[in-house]
C-alpha cells in the first residue's frame, strides 16, 4: 500500500484512527487456477495472508489502483477485470473508538507479466490454489472473496 497524501494537506492519510472512512481495493489476480496471496506486513491484519492491494489515491480510478498497487506491492503487472465485491473492515480499539475503517472494492484481475515478490507492506507473496487457500491463516471473508473471484475467474475464462 502506497502512502495516501491528504489533498487538503499533503500529509500522509490517517490510516489508524482515521477522520473517515479510507476506500481501498483488495485485487484477486488469477494465473491459471493460482491465486495472487500476501503476507501482511502491517496492520490490520498483521501476519495474516491476504488479497493483496491498498488505498485508492485522489484521482485515480479503481482499476487505477488496482494496476498501481499490484505494482508497487508485487512487482507484477495485470490486467484488472471486473468489480466483484464491497466490504466494510471496521475495527474498533479496546475503548470503542474506531481505530481502522476501510472500504474495500475487490476486482477480479488476470496475471500478465512479471516475477511476484514481496515490498515493505507484505512480510511474503505467493501464488496459491483454491485447495491451499484452506490451509493458509487468513481471515474467512478474505477466503470468501478469493473463492469467488476463481468462480469469477472459471466462468469468464
Amino acid at each position: 500500500m502506497s502512502p495516501g497524501k491528504s489533498p487538503e494537506t499533503g500529509e500522509p492519510v490517517k490510516r489508524r484512527y482515521p477522520q473517515s472512512p479510507i476506500a481501498s481495493v483488495a485485487v484477486c489476480v488469477l494465473n491459471g487456477q493460482r491465486i495472487l496471496v500476501a503476507k501482511r506486513a502491517n496492520p490490520p491484519s498483521q501476519g495474516l495472508w491476504s488479497v493483496p492491494g491498498g488505498m485508492v489515491e485522489l484521482g485515480e480510478t479503481l482499476q487505477e489502483a488496482a494496476r498501481r498497487e499490484i505494482n508497487e506491492e508485487c512487482g507484477i503487472r495485470i490486467e484488472v477485470g471486473e468489480i466483484f465485491n464491497v466490504e466494510n473492515l471496521i475495527v474498533p480499539d479496546e475503548k470503542g473508538r474506531i481505530q481502522f475503517h476501510y472500504i474495500i472494492t475487490y476486482l477480479v484481475a488476470h496475471y500478465t507479466s512479471g516475477e511476484a515478490r514481496p515490498d515493505s507492506d507484505a512480510l511474503d507473496v505467493r501464488w496459491a490454489t483454491p485447495q491451499e487457500l484452506n490451509n493458509l491463516d487468513m481471515h474467512p471473508v478474505v477466503r470468501k472473496n478469493m473463492l469467488k473471484a476463481f468462480e469469477i475467474g472459471r466462468s469468464s475464462g
